[in-house]
Formats: structure tokens, sequence, C-alpha cells
């Protein structure tokens, strides 16, 4: 489930456990509708998700990617746990993303923009398609050429299953 809110002019969203194949969806296009809103800075905050597959991570490569094309785009991750830094480490992610940057706006209440978010309503999380996967580790293989060994398997499977369809 995620939480939302805007403070000093980042939209927040906030995850409430493991980062998914399931949550990604919902994730992506609430930041997409956002962006053609004209919104370009956002914080994802990672406090309360103790770990993250490699959809999940796959699409916040694509958004971040998107964003660095965006002027003045900005991706930031708050609450990052040690296991979730190296798995973003291990893909080559920590480039791509500001891992708890220490210089932010809102770095210094945390706590109190986490208190104004409201749950995002309206759209069923469970219900990823093969092309959401797909796209997800194409965008990990893209961010880091050794990543590409590493999902071979599931891009074949994935390629299969979206031309099945």
């Amino acid at each position: 489930m995620l939480d939302v809110g805007n403070t000093d002019g980042f939209v927040w969203v906030r995850l409430n456990g493991k980062g998914s194949f399931s949550t990604s969806p919902q994730l992506k296009g609430f930041i997409e509708r956002s962006m053609e809103c004209g919104e370009k800075r956002f914080v994802i905050d990672l406090g309360d998700c103790p770990a993250m597959d490699s959809t999940f991570m796959g699409t916040l490569a694509g958004l971040a990617m998107r964003l660095s094309r965006t002027e003045g785009g900005q991706m930031h991750l708050n609450g990052v746990c040690d296991r979730n830094r190296q798995s973003l480490q291990d893909l080559g992610l920590e480039d791509l993303l500001e891992i708890d940057p220490v210089d932010s706006e809102w770095r210094g209440h945390v706590e109190n923009v986490r208190e104004t978010l409201e749950p995002l309503s309206g759209e069923d999380p469970n219900n990823p398609d093969a092309d959401h996967l797909l796209e997800a580790h194409r965008t990990l293989c893209e961010a880091r050429k050794e990543n590409a060994e590493k999902f071979s398997t599931v891009l074949d499977v994935l390629e299969k299953r979206a031309v099945g369809e």
C-alpha cells in the first residue's frame, strides 16, 4: 500500500511493506500521472519497506531514468535499510537514485511529513501484467550491463509470455 502527499516541493510516496511486483504498477502509475501534471521532484519513502524485489527496483530505475531527462527532475529515496541499500548496489542503481541525501529540504522533518500523507486509493495493486514485469527487468539491464546475465532467464520467460498474450 502507498501513502502519498506533497511537501517542500516534493511529491512524497511512502511504501508500507515490501516493494514488489504487485506494488510497482501502482507506484509507476502514480508517479507518471504526477509527472503529467508537471511534478518532477519525488521522495520514495522506504522507512517501512523491509525488502524490494527486482521488479520494484526496475520500476524505480525506470522512473529515475525518465526524471533524469527532465530539467529539475529528482528522485530521492528515504529510509533505505541496509538490506535494500545492498540490493540497489548489487544492481548498480546507487548512482541513478539519490539514496538518503543528507542535504535535502525535507531531511529535518520526515516524521512530520509522514503524518500528512494519505492512502493512495482507487487502484488495484495486485494485477501486474507481463509487459510491466518485462519493462522493469529490461530497465535493470539498461541501467547496468552486468544485470543482463543476472536476469537473462527471467527476460526469456517474460518475453515468451508477452508474445503469447
